[in-house]
């Protein structure tokens, strides 16, 4: 097998692509860094990529793990997030968006490439000129409208805005219905079905890959919120992590903030969303391909 020559045009892109890699991850590395850097060196030990005192001090002290005396021993405030429960309720606030959004968006998308009823493409339309209103548009009403409802302060006040559907997943869904074969829908129909079982047995299985594509997507835009959980999620109860971060900020009693506490907490908050797209990130990229195959 020979070669291939390293043309300039390929040279350049793979330096190019080699910049992209570097300048994405390298945040991602100093937040680390900075999480196993004792407190004592924050200002005096950044000339290297790698601490010269490693030390997990700031993960236990952020979990609460050590003593308020042990704490301030290693250069932290003290203060400490419960990430146990602020944890668990990204995940219940993650899945709820993520599961009942996709589903509905499903349904949304096949029925205006599938389904024919009046107002069909006007309806349509209206969908797509929603992805143009910013999201900061619709923050107020929102609010409004939560409050009204009772929900302050509450998981469903936290979910209700994004939990139904967003325009992009929509559009999304609906191009890849219209690629399905017909072939297999009209079979279906022969054998008895309807499209509500159309949609089920024959649509829903063979866009599995769009699905998890949605899906992963919206579950990182919801682990990441910050906005609306902090207008709304107001109780420690409803808490997310992404709150919890700026509220252990806010506890340090010091007239600079507590880096190394501050990034093990963020460290701790990426890990779970980190893990499932490298678990998951294989299956997302074979569903941009649009084959809805395994």
């Amino acid at each position: 097998m020979t070669r291939k020559s390293l043309r300039p045009g390929r040279a350049l892109a793979w330096v190019a692509m080699a910049v992209f890699v570097v300048v994405t991850v390298f945040p991602f590395w100093w937040m680390i860094r900075t999480a196993l850097t004792p407190a004592a060196d924050i200002y005096t030990d950044n000339a290297g990529l790698l601490p010269a005192h490693p030390t997990l001090i700031n993960f236990t002290r952020v979990l609460g793990l050590t003593t308020e005396a042990e704490a301030r021993a290693a250069g932290g405030s003290g203060a400490h997030i419960n990430f146990a429960g602020y944890l668990w309720n990204s995940v219940v606030y993650c899945s709820l968006i993520a599961a009942v959004q996709t589903l509905f968006c499903a349904m949304a998308g096949y029925a205006f490439a599938r389904l024919r009823f009046p107002g069909r493409d006007l309806v349509f339309a209206i969908v797509i000129a929603a992805l143009m209103v910013p999201p900061i548009f619709t923050l107020l009403p929102n609010f409004i409208f939560v409050k009204d409802l009772g929900l302050m302060g509450t998981m469903a006040g936290m979910v209700a805005p994004t939990i139904l559907m967003t325009p992009f997943a929509v559009f999304f869904l609906r191009q890849f219905f219209l690629s399905l074969p017909r072939d297999v829908e009209e079979a279906a129909i022969l054998d008895g079905n309807g499209p509500w079982g159309i949609f089920w047995r024959i649509a829903l299985p063979m866009s599995r890959g769009p699905l998890i594509t949605i899906g992963l997507t919206t579950t990182v835009w919801a682990w990441k919120d910050y906005l609306w959980p902090l207008l709304v999620g107001r109780d420690e109860e409803n808490r997310l992590v992404t709150v919890a971060l700026g509220v252990f900020l806010q506890q340090s009693p010091n007239t600079q903030p507590d880096w190394t506490g501050l990034m093990a907490a963020s460290t701790l908050s990426v890990l779970p969303v980190l893990l499932l797209l490298i678990f998951m990130g294989k299956r997302l990229v074979q569903s941009l391909n649009f084959t809805g195959s395994k």
